[in-house]
């Protein structure tokens, strides 16, 4: 009988305070309120390793990069699989303002990411949990940590507002046209 072991020993994701996740998403929603005055949609992201080091930032880059695989989420495992030189997370954490979609979910999943933290759920397109979690299905073959819900308010209101922005000013230029 033979054993294999790797030669890597797998280690766990930093374990946050409560203060801490605060501490980071706060900065974090000060970077999404920026991509979205770029005319993206307000998400970013970060990667911290073990030691609790940001190894990984993204924005949303979809609108000016014409790239649809341009998510905030990508953007920093991109920057993370570089710096890291590696692409398995298992012992880092991804935080992000709002429950990543399904391609960032898989994207998470296939990259063994250690814990997800997000701020808002998605009810329209979250994966972790919002209208499906692709980490419980039987295809998954990681268990990934999630946490979801800091600094929710202020995650959600952030999204919510650009799009109402969005969806607004158009309506007001037009009018002001017809007037």
């Amino acid at each position: 009988m033979i054993i294999l072991q790797t030669s890597k020993k797998l280690s766990k994701p930093i374990s946050l305070s409560q203060e801490e996740k605060i501490k980071w998403m706060t900065r974090l929603l000060s970077k999404a309120k920026l991509v979205g005055k770029k005319g993206e949609v307000p998400v970013a992201a970060i990667i911290l390793d073990k030691r609790g080091r940001c190894i990984g930032y993204g924005g949303n880059r979809r609108e000016s990069m014409k790239d649809p695989l341009g998510h905030a989420e990508l953007v920093a495992l991109r920057q993370a699989s570089w710096i890291n030189n590696d692409w398995r997370f298992n012992d880092c954490t991804l935080i992000v303002n709002l429950e990543p979609c399904p391609m960032c979910a898989g994207a998470l999943i296939q990259a063994r990411m250690g814990k997800v933290i997000y701020g808002a759920e998605d009810a329209k397109r979250g994966a972790l949990g919002g209208t499906i979690n692709l980490a419980e299905h039987k295809s998954a073959h990681h268990n990934m940590l999630i946490e979801g819900g800091i600094m929710e308010e202020e995650s959600r209101r952030i999204i919510v507002e650009w799009f109402k922005d969005k969806r607004v000013l158009p309506r007001e230029s037009l009018l002001s046209k017809l007037r």
